[in-house]
């Protein structure tokens, strides 16, 4: 048995070295140490031996095998080694190529252009006021004088949660709580941009979510000339120098007087084209003075407080700067569209 234990080792040890890979020096592994290997073979039969052979054949029968698992495990090291440095080799890069540009995002064109008019009223004395968009009806209608049977309330038809709760038609109401907190004894200067909900047919100008910037200043002695004046200026800066503003009469159940103003039409310069509708003029947002009522409902002394309101929807803006025709390209999040305005803020096409 012993002769037969050197013997298994000799020709181990050689098939050992001539293994070429990990997977070959597994096989001999198993053949020789595993449960079923020539090693393990051999040591079943040391039940025959006497006692006197047995602790001899088996101090050398566990030499043999920390041999061969030494060796084993040195020719591991050697071919796992091997391995890497071969596969190194096959996955070699060039480091010398130029590397793939990273893409860089920006903002959405909308973002954009509510972050260019806040940044124009903020430098007029605007603070920057949200709100809510799940509101509650009192304050989306009847604090802005559209008690529950007004018929101005079919044009602003919402989702509703329950009676009292609904998703806000316009961002109105943050000028009412915010007039309400201050508890009509101090000056209010506000802008208000955020989402709003409206019951209505998705198409290429009408969406049943858009969003909106209304702005309010109430304050002792506030005129229809400050209102106009802010709005020229507003323009001017929106869509160029050479634009121009008129003042239509109009209806807003929260203004008296109310208006609606126009800007002169950039294509045509006022002569009337397909754009403008031969009118030369091209509608943008209403405004007006706040209407006595509302003053009141929000504690504000009417004969004391005058002020004015505004209200501008930032997508229709943006079609018109940028000649866009279809609203829905604003929120289908086609980034072939969306990337070619990633750079558009304070530009004019």
């Amino acid at each position: 048995m012993k002769d037969e234990l050197y013997a298994i080792q000799e020709e181990t040890l050689k098939q050992i070295n001539n293994a070429d890979s990990l997977k070959e020096l597994q096989v001999i592994k198993v053949a020789v140490l595993g449960k079923k290997g020539s090693l393990t073979g051999v040591l079943r039969g040391m039940g025959k031996l006497s006692k006197e052979e047995r602790p001899v054949v088996g101090e050398i029968a566990n030499k043999v095998r920390e041999t061969i698992s030494a060796k084993i495990e040195e020719k591991s090291d050697v071919l796992e080694e091997k391995a890497l440095e071969e596969q190194l080799e096959k996955e070699t890069l060039d480091v010398t190529l130029p590397g793939r540009p990273v893409q860089v995002g920006g903002p959405h064109l909308l973002t954009s252009i509510i972050e260019e008019i806040e940044d124009l009223f903020v430098g007029m004395g605007f603070e920057i006021k949200e709100g809510p968009e799940v509101e509650t009806d009192y304050y989306n209608f009847e604090a802005l004088n559209l008690p529950k049977d007004h018929p101005a309330r079919d044009m602003q038809d919402t989702f509703y949660i329950t009676n009292e709760l609904l998703l806000r038609t316009h961002t109105s109401p943050v000028q009412a709580r915010t007039m309400n907190q201050y508890e009509g004894d101090q000056p209010v200067k506000m802008i208000c941009p955020g989402k709003v909900y409206r019951r209505d047919t998705d198409d290429a100008t009408h969406s049943h979510q858009f969003t909106q910037i209304e702005g309010l200043y109430v304050d002792k002695n506030v005129r229809m000339s400050d209102l106009k004046g802010i709005l020229n200026r507003f323009a001017k800066k929106m869509f160029g120098q050479d634009r121009e503003i008129r003042l239509r009469p109009s209806f807003f159940p929260f203004t008296e007087p109310s208006v609606e103003m126009d800007i002169s039409c950039k294509v045509c310069h006022g002569e009337g084209c397909s754009v403008c509708k031969q009118s030369g003029w091209i509608e943008i947002l209403g405004a007006g003075m706040v209407h006595p009522r509302v003053l009141e409902m929000a504690g504000y002394d009417p004969e004391m407080y005058t002020g004015f309101a505004f209200g501008m929807g930032p997508d229709r803006i943006a079609m018109l700067k940028y000649g866009i025709d279809d609203i829905r390209q604003f929120y289908t999040n086609d980034v072939r569209f969306l990337r070619q305005y990633h750079h558009a803020k304070g530009g004019i096409l």
